[in-house]
């Protein structure tokens, strides 16, 4: 008997170690890929000899690089000097002239720093640049979300029973060209009229299930600092909102928009979380972290939102590795949501099965901080429905049949 106690540790060992091996050959292949795939500190030198371009382009300093106002007022949205910039052939040239003409762009000289040169490919510039897909769409919609009905008061949407959206402006550093509210740009950058917004807060005041309000866009951050203040100011009074949320790409897209003035506000109005829209692991620089550093530094709880593209981060390696660099800087991966029927934006809209593959690969197969869920947004303002890969197999009174992140079946019972 005590000899076969002595031997259990040596068995429970060599399983240990066979169980090691296996899990090691699991990860192999994604270590092997993950080198190839592009982030934003492994081309920090590309970076900056591209933002050395743009400055001198300019005759600008460093010190106007890092000055948000800037960066806004030097936004590029005409291609003699986007070719000026960025190496482009007669035909891209072409294509972004005449898609101009229907869907607005404008690309901030940051995120031009981060666009290959080379590549026409470039998951920053198929995201930042116009091409003629967008102009071949006879499937998607104006307003797939149905933002237009569910809008009880000015600037206000509502889909749910205890949080909303105040939409505060149609302003962003870059036109992204998968944009769900792309039928709101226009021509001309504006924001909500204070006359709505306070129309919008009266709405919040006189409903108090109401405990959670997102300020969104356009990019909420492109407001001023001090009409901010107020806006923040105004919900933190009210007695039954307990969250406050903004929705900005700016830590993407702009990130010295996150000064220390804004974050003194910020840090006025507890808790503030805010989620961004991180869609390639190309963007998450150092620019981003020392955005994302002060912005927890005010106290600030940072998530993001994905949106799965096709061409973009559709394929597993590039979504877990996005999320292992978002972790790395402190954002936490909250949701992925599937590209909506936007019209001009079907070449970026995948299957829903290449959702459901990601799943696959983040469940288990990397820390659980680094998995969100997967969303698609049901059709005229039916809300966020998750998806995800089948693991309940069948449940009775007895017994559940469960399917393991391995593809392995097991009983559990459940007296």
């Amino acid at each position: 008997m005590s000899v076969q106690l002595q031997s259990r540790p040596e068995a429970f060992r060599q399983y240990a170690l066979r169980r090691a091996a296996e899990l090691k050959q699991m990860v192999t292949p994604y270590l092997e890929q993950t080198n190839t795939i592009p982030t934003g500190f492994s081309h920090s030198e590309m970076y900056e000899a591209r933002r050395a371009k743009i400055l001198n382009y300019f005759d600008a300093t460093l010190e106007d690089w890092d000055n948000w106002h800037w960066q806004m007022t030097h936004r590029i949205s005409d291609p003699h000097v986007l070719s000026l910039l960025l190496p482009l052939t007669a035909k891209q040239r072409v294509e972004i002239e005449r898609v101009g003409k229907t869907f607005r762009w404008a690309v901030s000289p940051y995120y031009l720093s981060l666009m290959d040169d080379n590549d026409p490919f470039d998951p920053i510039r198929l995201q930042g640049l116009p091409t003629h897909a967008e102009l071949f769409d006879d499937f998607g919609e104006e307003d797939p979300m149905g933002e237009g009905i569910t809008s009880p008061a000015p600037s206000i949407t509502r889909r749910y029973p205890d949080r909303l959206i105040i939409n505060v402006t149609n302003m962003c550093a870059m036109y992204c060209r998968h944009c769900q509210r792309r039928r709101n740009i226009g021509e001309t950058d504006t924001h909500s009229p204070r006359a709505q917004l306070k129309e919008a807060l009266e709405y919040i005041r006189a409903n108090p299930e109401i405990r959670d309000v997102l300020v969104t866009g356009g990019d909420a951050l492109l407001l001023s600092d001090l009409t901010l203040d107020w806006l923040l100011g105004e919900l933190h009074a009210i007695p039954h909102v307990e969250i406050k949320r903004l929705g900005t790409r700016a830590p993407v897209t702009l990130p010295m928009r996150i000064t220390d003035e804004l974050c003194t506000v910020l840090a006025k109005y507890p808790p503030i979380y805010i989620n961004t829209q991180f869609n390639h692991p190309k963007e998450v620089t150092q620019d981003a972290k020392n955005a994302a550093d002060k912005l927890i530094g005010a106290g600030v709880v940072l998530g993001n939102q994905a949106v799965l593209l096709k061409g973009i981060n559709h394929q597993p390696h590039v979504m877990k590795k996005l999320n292992q660099e978002l972790l790395k800087i402190r954002v936490r991966p909250y949701y992925i949501f599937h590209a909506k029927n936007v019209k001009g934006t079907r070449h970026f809209v995948p299957r829903i099965q290449d959702g459901i593959a990601v799943m696959e690969q983040l469940r288990g197969h990397t820390s659980g901080l680094a998995v969100p869920t997967y969303i698609i947004n049901a059709p005229k303002g039916g809300g966020k429905t998750p998806i995800s890969p089948q693991y309940l197999v069948s449940l009775d009174n007895n017994k559940a049949v469960l399917r393991t992140w391995e593809g392995k079946y097991i009983e559990y019972e459940t007296p």
